[in-house]
């Protein structure tokens, strides 16, 4: 069944810088250097200018970049094997993943219900002698961020490692501990994912560290190249977790385009949440003071499975972020233990409406018209 609106295709997402996007591609194969080319390069100067940070270190996908930047604080003896990292338990498991992966303890913290983000109001009873860290996620592109957050992590000699997978070019109401307002260049270091899903997505996977710490940014870019500082010369056991340099040509076209598709999908998501009326069906807020990106528009609805076959039969395309949270995947059974309430009702409620172009603010008023007959 073809679906007058569906939830994604990137094939007609791209189909407006299409023919820049082949012109990227061809000039990257006929150069010949297709690892450590000048379009990897250039990419990091300009992610970097973009999040306001010094550093920006081009990696293979988000779950390595965020792993990168905990191996790296270990083996700068920032952290140790059995140190605590605060997490949101409303997340990807991705972020969860990079912390167990680097021998560490995730600690979850429940959501706020109004910005489905980490409740830096509970961080102070989870701190331990053992916490080292906290990892903010910017879940669907709204920035976790705010005084607290901030006054808790200098108060306890925290790092804060952003997972700012979804929020590339999303600013907080509050500056960060650089002065800055751009999620990524808020806390110490952050991690950034190109999946082609994403607001600024390549044709497969790609990620990014970016920091203003010399010697992080070091350690990555080592960790990241069989953890050689120079060739045939390894400093540390690393990894082989280099960007392709076709994917950095794409990122580099679609980086262009990348304020257009943010400020589209805002009025897409002011539409649907202007003209949803059913009062089965909750939207989200819009945060004052920041700048969401609106990565994904999520609604809550209790009857979720008959909603989203309604939709479906009026031509609507859905999605769920996240079915599962991390604490109830199979593989985390008997080690994240303990209750998330608000956590495991999300999960039981969330859908994701269609907000990707070629979605229009049209578009979104008239999906919201059949919901609302919903």
């Amino acid at each position: 069944m073809r679906l007058k609106y569906p939830f994604l295709d990137l094939a007609l997402a791209h189909a407006h810088y299409m023919d820049q996007l082949k012109a990227a591609a061809c000039e990257v194969i006929e150069r010949g250097r297709y690892l450590h080319g000048p379009h990897t390069e250039l990419l990091e100067q300009e992610i970097a200018q973009l999040c306001q940070t010094k550093h920006c270190v081009s990696v293979s996908n988000g779950l390595d970049a965020l792993r990168l930047i905990l191996r790296a604080y270990k083996e700068m003896g920032r952290l140790h094997d059995g140190d605590e990292v605060i997490v949101p338990a409303n997340t990807y498991v991705a972020s969860v993943l990079a912390v167990s992966d680097c021998g560490l303890v995730p600690v979850l913290c429940e959501p706020r219900e109004d910005t489905l983000n980490l409740d830096s109001r509970l961080l102070e009873e989870l701190i331990t002698p053992r916490t080292r860290a906290v990892m903010p996620v910017h879940l669907y592109g709204t920035p976790c961020w705010d005084e607290t957050l901030m006054r808790v992590a200098r108060e306890h000699d925290l790092l804060i490692v952003e997972d700012n997978a979804q929020a590339i070019g999303a600013k907080s109401a509050v500056a960060g501990l650089n002065g800055t307002v751009v999620t990524g260049g808020l806390g110490h270091a952050a991690g950034i994912s190109f999946y082609p899903t994403k607001n600024l997505g390549a044709l497969g996977d790609a990620g990014a560290v970016v920091t203003n710490d010399d010697e992080l940014a070091a350690t990555v870019s080592a960790l990241a190249n069989y953890g050689s500082d120079r060739r045939y010369h390894n400093i540390y056991q690393g990894y082989n977790c280099r960007l392709d340099e076709i994917q950095a040509a794409m990122l580099r076209v679609k980086l262009l385009h990348l304020e257009e598709e943010n400020n589209v999908r805002n009025s897409v998501a002011q539409a649907y949440s202007i003209t949803i009326t059913n009062p089965k069906v909750k939207t989200p807020d819009f945060i004052e003071g920041t700048k969401q990106i609106w990565h994904q528009y999520i609604v809550r609805v209790e009857q979720r499975d008959e909603f989203r076959n309604y939709l479906t039969e009026h031509g609507v395309g859905s999605d769920i972020h996240y079915a599962t949270p991390p604490h109830r995947q199979p593989c985390y059974q008997g080690i994240l233990q303990g209750a998330y309430p608000i956590t495991e009702r999300l999960a039981d409620e969330v859908v994701s409406l269609p907000i990707a172009p070629p979605i229009t603010p049209a578009d979104a008023c008239a999906i919201a018209e059949i919901i609302n007959r919903f």
